[in-house]
Formats: C-alpha cells, sequence, structure tokens
C-alpha cells in the first residue's frame, strides 16, 4: 500500500464512520482513531509521510473555519468569562502542572522541554469537542462554551510552545520578549484577520456566481493562516476572525442557493478533513511504538502520569471555576451560558479530549538545537504526548456518551422550541409588513391580498405549528397534508421529466451544456 492509497481508505473510512458510530453510539472521530491504530499495527500499511510542520496549516484552516460557520460572535461574547477561565486560564495552569511534574520523573528533562510538553498535551481539541459533544444532544450552553474553549485554546498553547521550543533550541529565555511576542502575535492575527474577512466579503459580492462564492471560503482561511504566520502572527486567531467576521457580516439573505450549496460544501469538508486529522492521530502510533522499543514500561508509566495530571487538574479547576462563575452570575446578572449543575460540569470535564494540533506540535519538535545537540529527550516528550493523546481522546471519548446518558444531561428543548417560535412569529410579521408595503404601492385584487396574507400565516405556522389556534391548526395541518400530496406528485413529475432530459443527453448530436443548464433549472425547481 502506497501514501495515495492510504489517504483513499481515510478518506472512505471518514465516510463510512459517520453512518456506523451513529448506529453504534460513538463518534465518528474516536471511530477514525480506532482505524488509524488498527492500520498502523499492520506491517503492509507505510508510516505517513506529511512533513509536521504541514500538518497544522493542511488540516487546521478548514476545521477551524467549519466550526466557526456553526456559532457566531454574539455567542461567544455571551460565553467570555467561562471560555477566557478555560482557554487561557486553565492551558496556562496545566502547562506549568505538567511541566513540573514531567521534569521531575523524566531523568534529564530540561524546564523548558517540559513546558513544551505541557504546552502541547495542554489543548482540547475544538474539532474533537465539537464532533463528539455535539452529537450527544447536550444543552446549547455547554456545547458554546465547549467551542469556544476549543477553539480559542490553540491559540495560548502555541504560543507557550513556541515560547519553550525557541528557549531550548537557543538556549536563551526572556520573559519580556515571550510576553511582547505574545502580545504582538496577537495584534498581528487580528488585523489579518479583520482585512481578509472585511476583503473577501468584498469579493464574495464581486464574484456573483455561487460556485466561485464557496471556493473562496476554502481558500480564505488557508490564506487567513498563512498569511498570519508569515508576519509571525497566530494563524488560528487569524483564522478565527476572519471566519467570525464572514459569519456575522457576509452574506446575502436572499442568496438561497450560495447558502444551501455551501452549506452542502461545508458540511462534506468537515467530513473529510475531520476523518483524516484523527486518522492521521492512530497512525502516528508507528513513532511511538519504535520509541518505546525495549523502554515499554517506564515510557507507559510516565505517559500514565502525565495523562493522570491532564485528566484530574481539569476537573480540580473546573469545580471552583464554575461555582466561581455561578456566583458572579447570580451577583451581576451576566448573560453566559453557564453550567448549571455538578453533572454538567462532569461532562465538560470528561469531554476535554486532545488531538489534531497536540499531534502536530509534537512531531513538530525540532530535531536538533542551534549548535547541533539532539533536542532533550525529544522521542520522550513524542510518546508521553501520544500516551495522553490516546488516554483522552480513544478512553474519553468512547465513555462520554455513557456517562452523559448515565447523569442524564439533555439539551432543554423547551427553551429551543420557544426560540424556535419567537423566529416563526418574527418571520410572519416581517412577510405581513412587507405585504403592506406592497400593498400600498400596488393595487392588489382583495382575493389575491386575502390569499397573500394567508400565506404570510403561514410561514410562521410552518416554522412552529404551535403558533395557530386549535382549529387553525387543524386546518393548517390538513392544508400541509394536502400540500405535501401535491408535492409529492410534482416530485415524481419532475423526476419523469430529469429522467426525459438525461435521456435526450445520451442521443446523438445533444448539446450536453444545454442538457446540464435545462437539468440545472428542473433541480432548482424542485427546490422551491
Amino acid at each position: 500500500m502506497d501514501q495515495l492509497a492510504l489517504l483513499f481508505v481515510l478518506l472512505l473510512g471518514a465516510v463510512v464512520s459517520v453512518p456506523v458510530g451513529d448506529r453504534l453510539g460513538l463518534p465518528a472521530p474516536v471511530l477514525m482513531t480506532l482505524l488509524g491504530i488498527v492500520l498502523a499495527l499492520l506491517e503492509f500499511v507505510p508510516n505517513v509521510d506529511v512533513p509536521p510542520d504541514l500538518i497544522l496549516p493542511l488540516l487546521l484552516p478548514p476545521l477551524l473555519y467549519a466550526a466557526v460557520r456553526r456559532t457566531s460572535w454574539r455567542q461567544f461574547a455571551a460565553n467570555k468569562r467561562p471560555i477566557f477561565l478555560l482557554a487561557v486560564a486553565l492551558v496556562c495552569v496545566t502547562t506549568a502542572c505538567v511541566a513540573a511534574v514531567a521534569h521531575s520523573i523524566v531523568p534529564g528533562l530540561p524546564i523548558a522541554a517540559a513546558v513544551a510538553l505541557g504546552a502541547l498535551v495542554a489543548p482540547p481539541d475544538p474539532v474533537a469537542a465539537t464532533a463528539v459533544a455535539g452529537q450527544l444532544g447536550l444543552p446549547r450552553r455547554l456545547v458554546s462554551i465547549l467551542e469556544g474553549e476549543g477553539l480559542f485554546n490553540d491559540v495560548t498553547a502555541i504560543v507557550l510552545y513556541h515560547v519553550a521550543i525557541t528557549a531550548v533550541v537557543t538556549g536563551t529565555f526572556s520573559p519580556w520578549e515571550a510576553g511582547l511576542d505574545f502580545v504582538l502575535s496577537a495584534v498581528v492575527a487580528l488585523v489579518i484577520g479583520l482585512t481578509l474577512g472585511w476583503g473577501a466579503d468584498k469579493l464574495l459580492d464581486v464574484l456573483g456566481d455561487e460556485t466561485l462564492q464557496i471556493g473562496l471560503t476554502l481558500l480564505v482561511p488557508y490564506a487567513s493562516y498563512v498569511l498570519a504566520e508569515e508576519l509571525h502572527g497566530s494563524g488560528v486567531l487569524a483564522v478565527l476572525v476572519t471566519a467570525l467576521f464572514l459569519a456575522e457580516y457576509s452574506g446575502d439573505p436572499d442568496d438561497v442557493l450560495v447558502r444551501l450549496a455551501g452549506h452542502t460544501f461545508w458540511n462534506i469538508v468537515d467530513t473529510l478533513v475531520t476523518g483524516v486529522a484523527f486518522g492521521l492521530i492512530g497512525l502516528e502510533l508507528h513513532n511511538a511504538i519504535g520509541t518505546a522499543s525495549g523502554r515499554w514500561g517506564e515510557l507507559l508509566g510516565w505517559a500514565a502520569a502525565v495523562a493522570a495530571v491532564v485528566v484530574v487538574l481539569r476537573l480540580a479547576y473546573l469545580l471552583p471555576a464554575s461555582w466561581l462563575t455561578q456566583r458572579l452570575h447570580a451577583r451581576r446578572d451576566y448573560d453566559e451560558e453557564i453550567p448549571t449543575s455538578w453533572r454538567e460540569t462532569v461532562v465538560m470535564w470528561w469531554s476535554g479530549m486532545r488531538g489534531v494540533a497536540s499531534v502536530a506540535l509534537a512531531l513538530a519538535i525540532p530535531l536538533r538545537t542551534e549548535d547541533g545537540a539532539p533536542f532533550p529527550d525529544r522521542d520522550e516528550i513524542v510518546f508521553i504526548a501520544f500516551g495522553v493523546i490516546m488516554a483522552t481522546l480513544v478512553l474519553q471519548g468512547l465513555t462520554l456518551p455513557w456517562l452523559v446518558k448515565r447523569l442524564g444531561v439533555r439539551a432543554d428543548t423547551e427553551v429551543e422550541e420557544e426560540f424556535e417560535r419567537a423566529l416563526a412569529v418574527r418571520a410572519a410579521k416581517a412577510a405581513k409588513r412587507r405585504l403592506r408595503e406592497i400593498e400600498e404601492v400596488e393595487d392588489l385584487p382583495e382575493e389575491v391580498s386575502e390569499r397573500m396574507l394567508r400565506r404570510a400565516v403561514d410561514i410562521g405556522v410552518r416554522i412552529s405549528p404551535r403558533l395557530a389556534e386549535d382549529e387553525r391548526r387543524e386546518g393548517h395541518e390538513q392544508r400541509t397534508r394536502r400540500l405535501k400530496r401535491l408535492r409529492r406528485i410534482e416530485r415524481d413529475m419532475l423526476s419523469a421529466a430529469r429522467h426525459e432530459v438525461l435521456a435526450a443527453r445520451r442521443e446523438p448530436g445533444a448539446d450536453p451544456e444545454v442538457v446540464d443548464r435545462v437539468l440545472r433549472h428542473l433541480d432548482v425547481r424542485s427546490l422551491r
């Protein structure tokens, strides 16, 4: 098996793991990691030949962009305090504690190298948290905080990692320079993210065609990441800012095809890239096995100790942090969507899985320092990092669904339904206002006005049937059944039309471009 065949297997596994995971009640990323582990143990499967410094630039931009599309800036702003406590404070605390433990148990491990280890295992993976937690029907407030933590903690961890690596490679360290680098990295990322977001928004309006617009959205995250890294900024933060800007300000409400096609496109990208990323995590087991040759007991002991620190520290941090945030919420009436019980706090604790960023940072550790000496204990650091990743991702990922079910933590469907009802009312009122504006400038027959008014009401009722009174609801249900029947008949008619047009495509002399244009017209008609 060559590298191309291996990539095809991972892509196929990414597609198949979704329905298999749904049927088994297991997260698809965890299944892909297990697939990667199985492939790594097969002799005929080659080692992954991807330069470590390309893993983050290739995988993170589309994954971050896809994750941001499911949220909004205001959601982050509403949870800024708990996100800060997790994405910044907890990452720093975890880095320090892991560095202290690793320095004490690994003979001869320099403190700077131990800090690098702590930084690369400190951040829970945004993709793992979102993919796993999002499938379990958790309360939206928990998913929002986990998404925010996962998206922003890489910024903190990567800066700490680079500072520690530089200290090991050069043999020098300046706290003032490290702090200045952190600030400059954030400023550069913010400027680039906002600039590219604004420029992409303007370019999307110029392009017009939905195919070109969606293609641009794939390029923009990569451009934002690479440009920020070239200018010594945070590529992760730049992608987040660009994606949040486009999510907040870009998009015409009437661009239905762009929205539908873009949603489908990014779902496909998210599924495939996530599958490949977690498959690579399992495949990198080759490196860990090679490192541990003859030293399994010692290295496994070190990895277990660091994994225990990571897991236990998260719980020890979350319990008082959640209590403090709730007290502040009660006193000052903040708007954060915070955990409301110890059960939700436990679920947040067990959702702290490590993943893609940790693997990429571990593999990107330099082989040598500036003076030509080997990087101290590099093999040991990589093995410990993979031990932590496997322990958190596989163990926690496989048991999180059971834990959620056991604790009975579920989404508040009543709140979601109430919000959906409120949106339905607003949509119906907006349609009525527009109808009145049209009636002021156009002379509509009375029967047309009444029919349009009923359709305006139906807009809201179709979104939330609870808006209608009992009698009207029954009438609406009858009309809905009748409409479904008519649509079923129309779908059959359109299907017959499409079959006929496709048959014409195979006839001699048929122009395929004309056929495809007619077929596109029929497809768009089917969406109405």
